[in-house]
Formats: structure tokens, C-alpha cells, sequence
């Protein structure tokens, strides 16, 4: 429904969850709800969702997994505003909290409290379009969410690094074009990579990709099959609704 200040209050994961959110700019879509299925977690971990929007994929995850601990991470503090409702919203403001603060900037994130070598899980979806190669949108709250400078994946995924602990996971979503990059920015610190396609129908090429990476881990690269969204008459596949509808996790997250 619309409500003041031109925010909505949509439901996502078929209802499980509330989310309000600007009526314009940046809206919640597939991306948070796939990342948050794809995010492995236990009970009694922390994960961090970095530039987590209104929260959702950090919110989607907190539902799923029973007293996980979740701290949203948002550069924009309207954002982070509506993400903190959103988790009093649907009841999970006792172990979900936002915070509003430049995730590259590492002694922003240790005076929030955060500290070096001590979470459990991070997950995020960074702003991925590139302003140089791509036109973007002029409103700048959706170009914020979406633009990237040069080199940012990289240094969020060295905020990950610093962040997790030993072995601790990182899952993110990113453009398929630029899975090499992802992986380049991975190597450093990051191993026992895996790799899901998502494809926006049947026999399409991949328009996203979700990684996932252990800090300090060793193994082989790992490729599942792809998530299609919709199917060659362009409804939406079984397995995509199990996931944006039904909160099925995906095969990439860990059991």
C-alpha cells in the first residue's frame, strides 16, 4: 500500500516478509531474495549484509535461520532508517540491527562496533553498473545503489576479508559479464570458490552470477547449475518460485 513520504510496504518470500521501501528509485527485486537463498548460516552465527538497502536479503536470511544475529550495512541513512524499521516490521529487531556507514571504511566499521577476524557469514550485492561503460539512472538514490567506481568490488570484498573469520564465508551476487573480475578480487584472500549461474529464462545467457568463497580455504573451483527465472514462454520456472516465493535456499548454500 502507499503510505507517506512516498514509501511502500510491499511483501516478499510469499508474504513471510514486510518490507517498506521508497516508492521510487531502488526497489527490492530478485537479486536480494536469490542472494539471501544462496547465503549459507547456524544458529547462533553473525553474518553482515553489506549495503544492504531496506534490508531485505539480511531479513530474508534472519527469517530463515532461527537467533542468526544480522547487521545491515547502508551507506544511505534513509535507507538505513527504513531497513531498522523493516526489522521491527516482521519482529526481528532483537538480532537484527542497521547501521548506517561506508563499507571501505574499515575504521567506520570497527568504531560500529564491527571488529577484524570475528564474523561468521557476509553477504552482499554491491553496486555493480560501471558509469564509464553503461548509462545509469539519474535519480540519485538508484544510482547510488546500482553505480560502482572503479575497483570497488575489490575493496568490498577486502572489507569480507577483514570482517570474517578464519574460513568464514562470503556469498555475493554480481554480473555474469564480469565473473573474472569477481574472481580476480577473490584470490587474495579467498578460496574454495563456487559459482551459480542465473539466467533470465531457459537457454539464455546468465545475466547474474552468485559466488560463494571460504577466507583462507583451499580447494578446486566449484560450478552448480543455473537458476533460470523464467521458462521459454517466459513464466516463471518451479524452481525460481521455490526460492522468490516458496524461501527454498539454493543448492550453492552450504547445508
Amino acid at each position: 500500500m502507499e503510505a507517506e513520504g512516498q514509501i511502500t510496504e510491499d511483501a516478499i518470500l510469499g508474504g513471510r516478509l514486510r518490507i517498506r521501501q521508497p516508492s521510487r528509485g531502488h526497489r527490492v527485486g530478485h537479486d536480494a531474495i536469490i542472494l539471501a537463498a544462496a547465503t549459507s548460516a547456524r544458529t547462533g552465527e553473525h553474518a553482515v549484509d553489506l549495503g544492504s538497502g531496506v534490508g531485505a536479503a539480511g531479513l530474508a536470511l534472519a527469517a530463515r535461520i532461527p537467533e542468526l544475529k544480522v547487521t545491515l550495512i547502508e551507506i544511505d541513512p534513509a535507507l538505513c532508517l527504513l531497513a531498522a524499521e523493516n526489522a521491527r516490521l516482521n519482529g526481528l529487531d532483537d538480532r537484527v540491527r542497521a547501521i548506517a556507514l561506508d563499507v571501505e571504511k574499515l575504521e567506520v566499521l570497527r568504531g560500529a562496533g564491527l571488529s577484524s577476524d570475528a564474523i561468521d557469514r557476509v553477504l552482499m550485492n554491491p553496486p555493480f553498473h560501471d558509469a564509464r561503460r553503461q548509462n545509469v539512472s539519474p535519480d540519485p538514490r538508484r544510482r547510488l545503489a546500482h553505480v560502482g567506481a572503479p575497483g570497488l568490488l575489490a575493496r568490498w570484498i577486502g572489507a569480507a576479508a577483514w570482517l570474517l573469520k578464519p574460513y568464514g564465508t562470503l556469498t555475493l551476487i554480481w554480473r555474469a559479464d564480469g565473473l573474472d573480475e569477481v574472481l580476480d578480487s577473490l584470490r587474495p584472500a579467498f578460496g574454495r570458490i563456487a559459482v551459480l549461474p542465473v539466467l533470465p529464462r531457459e537457454m539464455a545467457p546468465a545475466i547474474r552470477v552468485i559466488v560463494r568463497a571460504v577466507k583462507a580455504g583451499e580447494g578446486p573451483q566449484l560450478s552448480y547449475a543455473p537458476l533460470a527465472l523464467n521458462d521459454e514462454h517466459n513464466r516463471p520456472t518451479a524452481a525460481a518460485e521455490a526460492i522468490l516465493r516458496g524461501g527454498k535456499t539454493l543448492n550453492i548454500a552450504e547445508p
